[in-house]
């Protein structure tokens, strides 16, 4: 079955929207049984109507770049479960079962791609193909790191979002914690080490590190008091540690607190315990509907979480909670795969957050 059947392009979901949608963070924390749970919220300026994906191993794909363009074709080594958009078959977030995450997260005026070849279209994918290639093909960092650009990501252009290709770039993290980054520059695909293992959009992966040395201050303990000429000076509360933290949701401040709240998350005994406690670090970055928006002519465009995912990446649990629905949904992905058979299945997330009335259980 041909991937413009199976995995539609992010790039064509997003081609109804006239605004960026630029506000994704993701991180991820590690118990103390060496479990990895990876946490990543998603931003965007209309309803994306996302479900899970359900692809099994042997399933044959190809890219989605227009018929005449032609492009990769391949067949699925491993299973994979995800987040599709706008309710199509492609993955935007997900985990494949040998432990692998990847999530693509918008780098709006810094993405880069060629145009298509003739001579390298075999190996040619639009960029919103690529979750799905890393997370069918490859069981850990290590083997992505010899084989990320065997691939050559290029122009899907989309007129409704100005004419450009999706503007992503890419996060990697497998069970044992190594964590990349992949960004489409010019130039080609670019991989960084992500030791920290935290990503949130534009600028360029490394100049949020280079900004971190504006924080160096910070620290989750709080400041002792001081003496000033005879005056004991205290802070006003907990928290004094953190002043100065950035509190916005651009993304340098985001990706500054994502960092802190990760480094100072206290470490569990074990990823099933984990998972939930990175649901609680993600609140940090929810974006209520209507504290961003962007005026275009009469309309008015709200940058809102749609829904956050937490995967535990050796227990092999993918999670989810959605804005209309708070409750946190797990798929045992190795149990979701053997359910599917040689099919691809689709797991329908609209729902309604349940309310439960307490009132009289004394």
């Amino acid at each position: 079955m041909k991937m413009t059947k199976i995995l539609v392009s992010i790039a064509a979901a997003a081609a109804v929207l006239t605004s960026g949608a630029e506000a994704c963070t993701a991180l991820h924390l590690t118990a103390k049984d060496k479990g990895v749970v990876v946490g990543r919220t998603m931003e965007f300026g209309m309803e994306v109507n996302s479900n899970a994906v359900i692809v099994p191993a042997g399933t044959k794909l190809s890219s989605s770049l227009p018929a005449e363009k032609k492009g990769i074709e391949y067949t699925t080594k491993y299973g994979m479960v995800g987040l599709n958009f706008m309710g199509k078959h492609m993955l935007v977030d997900g985990m494949n079962e040998a432990g692998v995450y990847v999530g693509a997260l918008y780098l709006p005026g810094y993405a880069h791609y060629p145009e298509v070849k003739p001579e390298t279209a075999s190996k040619s994918m639009a960029p919103e193909d690529y979750v799905a290639w890393l997370l069918a093909n490859f069981g850990s960092v290590a083997e992505i790191r010899k084989h990320y650009n065997d691939v050559i990501l290029v122009q899907n252009p989309q007129k409704e979002i100005g004419g450009e290709s999706f503007p992503g770039h890419f996060l990697v993290t497998d069970k044992s914690g190594d964590s990349i980054v992949i960004e489409p520059l010019e130039g080609g695909l670019k991989l960084y080490e992500n030791p920290i293992g935290v990503l949130t959009n534009s600028p360029t992966f490394d100049w949020h590190i280079i900004n971190l040395s504006n924080y160096v201050n910070l620290s989750a303990t709080n400041v002792p008091k001081i003496d000033l000429k005879s005056k004991k000076i205290r802070s006003f509360g907990q928290g004094s540690g953190l002043v100065g933290i950035p509190g916005d949701f651009t993304p340098p401040s985001r990706f500054v607190r994502a960092v802190a709240f990760a480094d100072s998350a206290v470490q569990l005994e074990t990823a099933k315990e984990t998972l939930p406690q990175v649901f609680h670090v993600m609140n940090n970055f929810d974006i209520p509907l209507g504290a961003i928006q962007e005026q275009e002519g009469d309309k008015i465009h709200y940058d809102y979480t749609q829904w956050t995912s937490a995967a535990d990446l050796k227990n092999l649990d993918y999670a989810v909670k959605t804005y209309k629905d708070q409750s946190i949904r797990l798929i045992d992905v190795k149990k979701a795969l053997k359910a599917t058979g040689k099919e691809i299945k689709v797991i329908k997330l609209e729902s309604k957050q349940p309310i439960i009335d307490i009132s009289t259980d004394f």
